[in-house]
């Protein structure tokens, strides 16, 4: 099997709306997405949108996450909880800014 890492850059977002646009944009999500904690609780825990040799394999690393958290703790919150919800990857939460 071979393992996919894709990365969440959050750097420069400020609100739930670029939040959404980033997963969608980094992510490269179906044109489908929409946009709402809900949609996006779906598509994580979707195994059909990995590559099927994954399984078990599939891993997402958040970067630059510290300010959108600081800004928006709330929303940050709810990010967080669909996160850990995902059943069809494993999410990281990168310390350190950009590094």
């Amino acid at each position: 099997m071979t393992a996919v890492v894709a990365t969440l850059d959050l750097d420069g977002v400020t609100d739930k709306a670029s939040l959404m646009e980033r997963c969608a944009r980094d992510l490269r999500l179906p044109d489908y997405f929409g946009r709402n904690w809900d949609a996006l609780a779906d598509v994580l825990s979707d195994p059909g949108l990995w590559p099927e040799d994954t399984v078990g394999d599939r891993f997402l690393v958040v970067r630059n996450w510290e300010r959108y958290a600081e800004a928006r703790p709330g929303e940050w919150a709810t990010a967080r909880e669909v996160f850990s919800q995902a059943s069809a990857l494993t999410v990281t939460l990168a310390l350190g800014g950009s590094s």
